[in-house]
């Protein structure tokens, strides 16, 4: 099947006349950063303009309050476009700089694209609604609005409640540095934190009747250091000291926790390395006589890729193509691409490589003087792993589903930096956003108007699921928690 002209020209007039709506709206998201389950004033203003546009509105969906589902049309197929709005700690930073500036000094700031991600996600969904009123087609379309992307797992904690069993496709997207398609698998996850409990004492008159939580939190460090000699290369195990037991050095630290992060191509890897985790941290709390405790904090599965619905999307990726950029545009691009260095610029052209095989690669290095892409990244099928991880993999295990990328920001830049967050705020991401919301519109639309599309999709999910079901990652009883 081809890219339908109809329905592309539709779309592009659409959403070319709201660009600047949704590009204030996007403003607006960039301009009130809030990190996960908190994002109130963001959640809001989306659920706020899509009710107003006609949808239902069901708010605080999944036991989050920044959660909701937007739905208009009536009946089967059910179409979701995912949306995400929550940003970074520490990450403040001035728009449309090309230094290092925050606003407000280890304030929040939306370093991976979010307030671009919903606002697309909204004007895809409002172009569909259009559409569909239009052409007298049935079908339904949804927002889903999704919290706490950012070390929260929103979508998790919605798949676990069931809010996807009768969606019969998703679609997404993610703001990058060239426009293609989101076609790799992630890893698994799981979050934990471990508390360790002491007993305090005067460290020179009584050291003896300390027990130290600092000391069984740093041969739990230790400990998890050692172990990753001795797990597949392709996990990855992070931590964060969250409590180091206060700052007077002649006392015992009676307190103290760390927060862990593992991950791995697969669910079942990343729990086994999680178990030699946990056993590490009861050895520390055994060799410093002092107690653990394991607080759950959140898991996602691995993105499992959709090819037949990729290559659905893929047309549409093509059929838009890239933006067109003012001489001022790339006289900003210039500017933030020479606070680049070289390791920026090869991972960044790493990354496009994986997306598209022998042909992403030669695509990637004619990009290695260019700030910008103008033109459309190759798609190639592959199992070539991105080393992040994405609750959309949740989604990814229950229904088919796809994501584009769009081109907001200079090549080389890094997520969760400044430079992103300098670039959120500018008519160059406006232009990425507003690209991704025509192809995901225009995807979600060929959907619901040929079901031979859909149900191939559907085929090959099933296909999968046979082989691998899913289960959630995240246990009954564990309750969405924001950023401590």
């Amino acid at each position: 099947m081809s890219a339908s002209k109809p329905v592309i020209s539709f779309i592009n007039d659409f959403i070319d006349n709201q660009r600047d709506a949704l590009s204030a709206i996007s403003n607006e998201i960039w301009d009130h950063p809030e990190t996960r389950f908190e994002e109130s004033h963001s959640s809001a203003l989306l659920a706020d303009k899509l009710q107003a546009s006609g949808f239902q509105m069901q708010r605080g969906v999944g036991g989050m309050e920044t959660a909701f589902i937007a739905s208009t049309g009536a009946g089967k197929p059910v179409i979701a476009l995912l949306g995400e709005f929550d940003a970074l700690a520490g990450l403040s930073q001035q728009a449309g700089c090309d230094y290092a500036e925050p606003l407000e000094e280890n304030g929040n700031g939306h370093g991976c694209g979010h307030n671009l991600l919903g606002t697309a996600a909204l004007g895809g969904a409002l172009a569909v609604k259009a559409w569909l009123e239009r052409e007298g087609i049935a079908g339904t379309v949804r927002f889903y609005g999704c919290p706490g992307e950012e070390g929260g797992s929103g979508k998790t904690f919605m798949a676990r409640e069931g809010l996807f069993d009768d969606v019969d496709a998703a679609l997404t997207w993610h703001p990058e540095t060239f426009s293609g398609m989101f076609s790799n698998p992630t890893l698994a996850n799981i979050q934990a934190a471990f508390h360790f409990k002491g007993a305090a004492s005067h460290a020179a008159a009584a050291p003896h009747l300390g027990r130290s939580a600092l000391d069984a939190l740093t041969l739990m460090n230790t400990g998890a250091n050692f172990l990753r000699e001795h797990i597949i290369q392709e996990a990855r195990v992070h931590y964060a000291v969250t409590n180091a037991g206060g700052i007077s050095p002649n006392v015992v630290q009676a307190d103290a926790e760390v927060l862990y992060l593992v991950r791995a191509p697969q669910l079942d890897q990343a729990q086994a390395i999680f178990e030699r985790v946990i056993d590490i941290a009861k050895g520390a709390a055994l060799m410093t006589g002092t107690k653990m405790t394991l607080r759950f904090d959140k898991a996602c599965s691995n993105y499992a890729p959709n090819r037949e619905l990729e290559s659905l999307m893929y047309q549409y990726v093509q059929a838009f193509g890239t933006p067109d950029y003012t001489a001022e545009e790339r006289a900003f691009a210039q500017s933030i691409y020479a606070t680049l260095n070289d390791q920026d610029i090869d991972n960044s052209l790493n990354s496009m490589a994986k997306t598209g095989g022998t042909a992403g690669r030669e695509f990637a290095e004619t990009l290695r003087k260019s700030p910008l892409t103008d033109s459309v990244a190759p798609y190639c099928a592959n199992d070539n792993i991105l080393y992040g991880s994405t609750d959309v993999g949740d989604v990814s295990w229950l229904v088919p589903t796809a994501q584009c990328f769009s081109p907001c920001f200079v090549v080389g830049s890094p997520l969760h930096t400044w430079q992103i967050v300098s670039q959120g705020r500018t008519s160059l991401a406006h232009k990425g956003m507003c690209l991704a919301a025509k192809v995901m519109g225009s995807t979600a639309i060929a959907l619901l108007s040929e079901p031979a599309l859909l149900e191939a999709c559907q085929q090959e999910h099933r296909a999968a699921r046979n082989r691998r079901p899913y289960h959630c990652p995240i246990p009954e009883g564990i309750k969405p928690s924001p950023l401590k």
